[in-house]
């Protein structure tokens, strides 16, 4: 039987209290921290905190919170769901989630990716008619800096690096780092391109759909003289579904597992 990881993700959705009030984001954070010492104590793999800059989304610095978790975990591994590359720089992104590494004592995954929503983009400068090049020369390099060695790169979204390094090194020579997909060929491929393993973002419906992606992942990955890499799926933030989109998604070829333990065991 191959090895399967259980793991949890969220976004620090904003909720309401048992009164009804919306719970200040402080606490969200404050309760994101909280479930995943739960988590960690129940034997839960894997917590991943995405990045927003939403009013409805409290985490807008996954490793700031993920740092917290660390201190009062031993076991789970920490990472982001996503960090949104296209708007940050890879160079920081490196080395504060290496940071993070050193703090957990080698726990700490990264799941680079280009988000669901944009508000990134006017928020720190960047036009969305560059998209596609700041994640591709972006994921580039963050793909040499996995290296920790000397740096060589140069791009249009930001100055070069000449035999330049970044710190601090991690203990196992290597941080691990995925690259999140919502469903694009192109985003597939790209991953196996630079080696990294694979997150599938499953928006809905039957998950068998996603199938051809994995199959095109791994016919890539032979291509490009990578050996197997493992790949995850996580639900993909949109806004609330309707009642009959969940009773679908709950259907027996729906993406969602929801029920009592022997229910969900059970799909």
């Amino acid at each position: 039987m191959e090895h399967v990881e259980l793991g949890l993700d969220t976004f620090g959705d904003v909720t309401v209290d048992d009164d009804g009030s919306v719970l200040p984001q402080p606490r969200v954070i404050r309760n994101v921290v909280e479930e995943a010492v739960f988590a960690d104590q129940l034997g839960v793999d894997f917590i991943g905190v995405g990045e927003h800059h939403r009013p409805d989304l409290a985490i807008s610095a996954p490793e700031v919170v993920l740092a917290a978790i660390a201190a009062r975990t031993r076991h789970i591994h920490l990472g982001s769901a996503v960090t949104v590359l296209s708007t940050d720089d890879p160079v920081r992104v490196y080395e504060r989630f290496a940071t993070l590494d050193a703090l957990s004592g080698g726990r700490a995954e990264i799941i680079l990716g280009r988000g669901s929503f944009t508000e990134s983009f006017p928020l720190f400068g960047y036009q969305l008619d560059d998209y596609e090049v700041l994640f591709e020369e972006k994921l580039q390099l963050f793909a040499e800096l996995l290296k920790e060695g000397p740096v060589n790169w140069s791009g249009t979204t930001r100055p070069p690096l000449t035999g330049q390094r970044a710190y601090p090194t991690t203990a196992s020579g290597s941080l691990r780092a995925w690259v999140g997909v919502g469903g694009s060929p192109e985003s597939v491929v790209r991953a196996a391109r630079y080696g990294f393993p694979l997150v599938l973002a499953i928006i809905g419906g039957a998950p068998r759909r996603f199938a051809p992606y994995v199959e095109l992942y791994h016919r890539a990955l032979a291509e490009f003289g990578h050996s197997e890499r493992p790949i995850a799926g996580r639900e993909r933030g949109w806004p609330p579904m309707s009642r009959a989109q969940f009773d679908a998604s709950t259907g027996p070829d729906g993406a969602l597992c929801v029920g009592a333990p022997e229910t969900v065991a059970s799909t």
